[in-house]
């Protein structure tokens, strides 16, 4: 009888425990879902700061060239007025909580003007955010076209 109510207690306390990872998980979910659409508002629009915010001093970025890029050459190319997209719109979003790492992983379409010509892209992507100091910050991406 002890065994069966001892049994009974450890898979209680198991389930209170598995849904407050589960609320967790979903909280750092929404936080992170946010920092990313604020990604995407800041790259339209230019905002450097904003971007400098979200990116850890040691990203790296695998651009749809298969260029690596540090977080100063992300913020270069962003602030450069010639290669601001005028929409980038994230579409299917999916993130997986490992505690204090993140996986973005998702579709995006992409359309502006380089050079005086206008271009349309589409591809997918993969981010990892970290929670530091209270923050969740992304220390990598990589993102790639599809046809």
């Amino acid at each position: 009888m002890k065994a069966k109510v001892y049994f009974a207690a450890v898979v209680c306390l198991v389930s209170v425990v598995a849904r407050a990872q589960d609320d967790t998980n979903q909280a750092a979910a929404t936080k992170i879902l946010a920092m990313e659409s604020i990604w995407n508002q800041a790259e339209e629009h230019g905002d450097i700061k904003a971007l400098d915010l979200i990116f850890d001093n040691a990203l790296i970025y695998v651009d749809e060239d298969g260029s690596m890029l540090t977080k100063a050459q992300f913020l270069l190319r962003a602030r450069s007025q010639g290669s601001q997209p005028e929409s980038l719109v994230t579409q299917t979003t999916s993130v997986h909580v490992y505690g204090e790492t993140a996986l973005v992983v998702g579709n995006y379409r992409v359309k502006g003007v380089i050079g005086g010509k206008p271009y349309k892209r589409e591809g997918r992507f993969i981010d990892t955010w970290v929670l530091k100091k209270g923050t969740w910050i992304c220390v990598a991406a990589q993102a790639t076209p599809v046809q």
